[in-house]
């Protein structure tokens, strides 16, 4: 009985040995293939044939901002990472590593397109678009919203480029690269990535390896430098040394005289919104608030014209009207010398993505 007790106990050390070997190798693979895109990289415009190359100053122009969550956050979707608190006090957490199916991500993806194609933008900003990856089923965003944008220059900036991330074990979120779309009717004359702070812990695995992209279009004997962005959601430190960078470079710009516009999931509220909207959950340790006085000299937030409609909504849980946690993170920082006609979030109800789609009408001075 003895002997018989010593072989289980030796199979068992054995069991655990090899799990331990195995999840070291797993986590050297993680760091071995983690690596951050060079900083200030050159990007391809690609341009089409028989674009206007110059923006008139006076005359009026429309652009669009959407976080499309790479076609996953559906009403149904709730995302592994996010945690939230209810205000009776219970917790919650996300369920999903990757979209609940490819059907959903193939119908919340071309809602998505529908939506964006809807009316005829002269710039759309996209973030979160999945050129391929396990967690949108290899569905390439990407070439699917190009290919009912024709007539649109188009520059990619890619911003998550992981490993194999084996987690949650029950539904892992896979190997995905995925990026900002910037879209734009007149030809883009310069387009360059450039990076923004990441954190130097284990979570940099696990993050966007965050950037934002700069595209640049004649306007007169100006540019106008269009500055697509999707700034950190769990890290407020970091996120601070990242809005530090945008600063840096809206000094640049502004001495140059350029036209800027801004836009992105900013994961700031912008708007002040935060208790505007009714919910059954506290706010969240991630949110802060972005004010003007916070921008470089010459910049501002476009504020929202129907500040009653929220951007985004918390994804701790599957959504439900009046009781996730809602907030306006999403839309555009200006230069002075652009006049904002109106912005309008765009109220979707969270139909295909955890985010609304932002329009803001606008003339170059």
């Amino acid at each position: 009985m003895t002997k018989h007790i010593k072989k289980i106990a030796i199979a068992i050390a054995l069991m655990f040995a090899a799990l331990i070997l195995v999840a070291a190798c797993y986590m050297i693979y993680v760091a071995a293939s983690y690596t951050r895109i060079s900083d200030n990289l050159p990007l391809a415009t690609n341009n089409v044939k028989n674009q206007p190359t110059e923006i008139i100053l006076g005359e009026e122009y429309e652009i669009l901002t959407y976080n499309i969550g790479f076609g996953a956050y559906g009403p149904n979707y709730s995302f592994f990472m996010d945690k939230g608190v209810m205000t009776s006090g219970k917790k919650v957490r996300g369920k999903y590593g990757k979209g609940i199916s490819k059907d959903d991500v193939r119908h919340n993806t071309n809602g998505i397109v529908s939506l964006i194609n809807n009316l005829n933008y002269d710039f759309v900003f996209a973030q979160e678009v999945d050129e391929d990856g396990n967690r949108s089923y290899h569905i390439n965003q990407l070439d699917l919203i190009k290919s009912h944008m024709e007539g649109y220059s188009s520059v990619y900036a890619k911003d998550f480029h992981s490993a194999f991330l084996y987690y949650p074990l029950n539904d892992p979120h896979g190997k995905n690269d995925s990026g900002l779309l910037t879209l734009s009717r007149f030809s883009i004359e310069q387009a360059v990535r450039y990076s923004l702070p990441v954190s130097s812990g284990v979570s940099k695995y696990f993050d966007l390896d965050r950037c934002f992209s700069v595209s640049r279009v004649k306007a007169g004997d100006k540019q106008l430098v269009l500055i697509n962005v999707h700034l950190s959601a769990y890290d407020n430190e970091i996120k601070a040394q990242q809005l530090s960078v945008l600063n840096d470079f809206f000094k640049k710009e502004e001495a140059k005289g350029n036209y800027v516009i801004a836009g992105g999931d900013f994961n700031y509220d912008i708007c002040d919104s935060i208790g505007s909207f009714k919910t059954e959950q506290l706010v969240p340790d991630w949110v802060s608030v972005l004010s003007s006085e916070e921008l470089s000299t010459g910049f501002r937030v476009a504020v929202a014209d129907n500040k009653d409609v929220p951007t985004c909504r918390s994804s701790d849980m599957s959504y439900k009207k009046d009781v996730n946690f809602t907030v306006i993170v999403d839309g555009f920082i200006v230069s002075d010398n652009i006049e904002v006609v109106s912005v309008e979030n765009q109220n979707t109800e969270f139909a295909y993505s955890d985010h609304n789609p932002v329009h803001m009408k606008f003339v170059l001075k």
